[in-house]
């Protein structure tokens, strides 16, 4: 899966640290999301979009075909 976690992170001035602590998870979980290793809950999908202040979950994360099927 892509995200777009680490642009919108940086924009609100975050570092992977305070995000983490923010979303209650630890910052490797953060990395693992920014480099599309790791597939988040749902719970968490919107925990993360709400803190990064997108306005859909579709904003933050990006979903390929091959994650679909």
């Amino acid at each position: 899966m892509k995200t777009n976690v680490k642009q919108l992170r940086q924009e609100l001035g975050l570092s992977q640290v305070q995000l983490a602590a923010m979303a209650g998870v630890t910052r490797q979980t953060i990395n693992t999301l920014e480099n599309g290793r790791y597939n988040p809950s749902l719970v968490l999908s919107y925990k993360i979009t709400r803190l990064l202040k997108a306005s859909s979950i579709e904003d933050v994360f990006l979903l390929d075909d091959e994650d679909i099927l």
